[in-house]
């Protein structure tokens, strides 16, 4: 039973309490946040992830696998997480690409680029979380709750007044084109930065959230903080030469 099915044969009051339940018995916050969120996916059906639950999962089971899914989200959040690092291998082909075009480096040369690009990719991976966890931490003072672990579909925060916000790193991350909501509103979305330019869309993400607060120094202070105090945060492979 996929959690969809489960939700329209238990009806909303039904799926709340045996969530409410669940998060107890779970060790799941429902009132720090999961049951906002949990709220929204019962009132729109259309927001309920669709790869939650399997052929043999009774209602109960796929309400779990719900919480447990937002919960596994949450205690994977960027302060938390230990990253693995890559698990595959450069492709020696790319540094021959690069040294037929630039002739004067050396094989030292081409090496550590290859391991600064891995660095990079590294960085890129957990950018994600760590924007996630920064908006979490800074806007529930506002009724902002986030949809940890992808647990509401193109959704990333709600609010406790039904708003829903959707949110990228860049202007050219994929966006979903599932954005309205049953009622007729609008899924609010955000980009920190533009892809073609330097250009912090921070005011436009006051506007949206009623704060004053949010801004690229104090994200970048968030993320120093992050690493800082959680290294494993980011993977770094023990041969790395700029480790």
């Amino acid at each position: 039973m996929k959690l969809k099915v489960a939700i329209e044969t238990l009806g909303a009051n039904s799926a709340i309490e045996i969530a409410k339940q669940v998060a107890v018995t779970s060790g799941v916050d429902w009132e720090g946040g999961a049951k906002h969120v949990f709220s929204v996916i019962v009132d729109d059906l259309e927001r309920v992830p669709g790869n939650i639950g399997g052929k043999n999962d009774t209602e109960h089971d796929v309400i779990e696998k719900w919480l447990l899914k937002y919960q596994g989200g949450f205690d994977g959040r960027a302060s938390k997480r230990i990253s693995n690092p890559p698990g595959t291998v450069a492709d020696p082909i790319i540094e021959r690409i690069i040294s037929a075009r630039l002739d004067s480096l050396t094989d030292n040369d081409l090496s550590k680029i290859t391991f600064a690009h891995r660095l990079g990719m590294s960085a890129e991976n957990i950018l994600g979380l760590i924007l996630e966890e920064y908006l979490a931490e800074n806007l529930k003072a506002k009724g902002w709750h986030c949809a940890w672990g992808e647990t509401v579909k193109s959704v990333d925060f709600v609010n406790i007044d039904g708003s829903l916000l959707q949110i990228k790193n860049r202007s050219n991350s994929e966006n979903s084109s599932s954005s309205a909501v049953r009622d007729g509103t609008e899924i609010k979305k955000w980009y920190r930065i533009k892809a073609d330019r330097i250009e912090y869309m921070w005011p436009q993400l006051n506007e949206i959230c009623g704060t004053i607060n949010l801004s690229e120094e104090r994200f970048v202070s968030f993320v120093r903080k992050t690493i800082t105090l959680n290294p494993g945060c980011m993977a770094v492979e023990a041969d790395n030469p700029w480790a």
